[in-house]
C-alpha cells in the first residue's frame, strides 16, 4: 500500500503511532498487563502487518518518528529495532522462531530501565552512579522481569540477557549458538538505532556515518550482520536526509536495487530554501549522486510529508 494522498499519510501515521505509543505503555507498567507475553506477539504482528503494507513507507514514517517522537525513546529505540531485527532476519532467511525470538528480545531488551531511558536521553550530563549500575545490570534484571511475566521462551529470554554480551562477537556467524548468534544481531542493531537517534545531549549522527562505526569496528573479514543491514534498508534508509552533489538537500523515500542509490525527494535547493512542492529524484539514473547522508538536525524546516510519500508511490509505480 503506498501513499496516494493526505488521508492515507494520516492513516498510516496514526497506526505507527498507536504502535508506538501502545509499546511505552507495555513497557512503562509492564506488571500491570495481563497477559503480558501475548500482548507482545500481538505488537509484533501488528507491526509486521503495516511492514507488508509498504516497507519503504514504514520505515520512512518510522525514521520520522524517531527523530520527532513524543512518546519517549525507550518506546522508539525498541520499535525501530525490532523493525530492523526482523527486517535483517528475512535478509538472512533465519527460522521463523529465530526470528520471533529476535523481535520479541529487541521490543523488551529494556524493560528493565525503560524510565531510565527516557530520563537519559534528556539529560546533559554524564549517567550518575546509580544511573551507571542500573545500566549495567538491565539485562540481568530485564530477563527476571520477563520471567517474573510468564516468558518462558529460551531464545527470546536468551537473547535479550546477551544482548551486550562481548563474547557474542566471537565464531563463525552461522556456527554459533542460536542465542548468541540473535544477540549479535541484536547488539548490532541496539548500536545503529542508538547513533542515528538524538538526545538532548548531543545530535543523532548520520547513517552512513553510524554503519561506517559499526563495520569498521567489527572482524577484518567484515561483520555479516553489518553488511545485512546495508542491503536490507541501504546505506541511507527511507526517511533519513542526503545532501547531492550540486549541494541540495533530499529525504530518502524508496531503497532501490543498489544499497547506495535511492530514490529520494528533494526537499531544499542549493541555497537552502525550501522547495514548494519536493521534486522526485532516481540517484541510480545519474547525477546529482548522494555526497553525503546527513543528521535529521540539518533540516528545520516543516515537510509535507505527505506529498513526499505520493512521490514514492509514483516512483514504485514506474519501477
Amino acid at each position: 500500500m503506498t501513499v496516494q494522498n493526505e488521508n492515507e499519510y494520516e492513516d498510516l501515521l496514526g497506526l505507527w503511532s498507536d504502535l508506538e505509543s501502545g509499546l511505552g505503555v507495555l513497557l512503562g507498567s509492564p506488571t500491570s498487563i495481563q497477559e503480558f507475553e501475548k500482548r507482545i506477539r500481538q505488537y509484533d504482528r501488528w507491526m509486521q502487518d503495516l511492514l507488508r503494507r509498504d516497507t519503504d513507507v514504514g520505515l520512512y514514517l518510522l525514521f520520522q518518528l524517531a527523530s520527532n517522537s513524543s512518546v519517549g525513546y525507550s518506546a522508539s529505540h525498541a520499535l525501530v529495532c525490532a523493525v530492523l531485527c526482523h527486517l535483517i532476519g528475512t535478509e538472512l532467511g533465519i527460522e521463523p522462531e529465530e526470528r520471533e525470538g529476535l523481535v520479541n528480545a529487541a521490543l523488551t531488551m529494556n524493560i528493565a530501565m525503560t524510565a531510565l531511558q527516557d530520563e537519559l536521553a534528556q539529560q546533559l550530563e554524564r549517567p550518575n552512579a546509580r544511573q551507571t549500575d542500573a545500566i549495567r545490570s538491565h539485562a540481568v534484571r530485564g530477563q527476571e522481569i520477563l520471567v517474573q511475566l510468564g516468558v518462558s521462551n529460551p531464545l527470546w529470554l536468551g537473547t535479550l540477557l546477551l544482548h551486550h554480551d562481548d563474547s557474542t562477537s566471537k565464531g563463525e556467524f552461522r556456527t554459533i549458538a542460536p542465542a548468541h548468534r540473535l544477540a549479535r544481531i541484536l547488539r548490532v542493531v541496539d548500536r545503529y538505532a542508538a547513533m542515528i537517534s538524538p538526545r538532548k545531549s548531543r545530535e543523532g549522527r548520520s547513517s552512513t556515518d553510524s554503519l561506517r562505526s559499526i563495520i569498521s569496528g567489527s572482524d577484518p573479514k567484515g561483520d555479516e550482520v553489518g553488511h545485512t543491514l546495508v542491503r536490507a534498508v541501504g546505506l541511507c534508509p527511507p526517511g533519513t536526509f542526503v545532501r547531492l552533489d550540486d549541494q541540495q538537500v533530499a529525504v530518502v523515500i524508496r531503497r532501490s536495487q543498489q544499497a547506495n542509490r535511492p530514490f529520494v525527494a528533494i526537499v531544499l535547493d542549493d541555497s537552502g530554501t525550501l522547495l514548494k512542492p519536493p521534486r522526485l529524484h532516481r540517484t541510480a539514473n545519474g547525477n546529482p549522486g548522494i555526497r553525503a547522508a546527513l543528521s535529521a538536525s540539518t533540516v528545520n524546516e516543516r515537510l509535507n510529508h505527505h506529498l513526499i510519500l505520493q512521490l514514492g508511490a509514483y516512483a514504485a509505480q514506474q519501477g
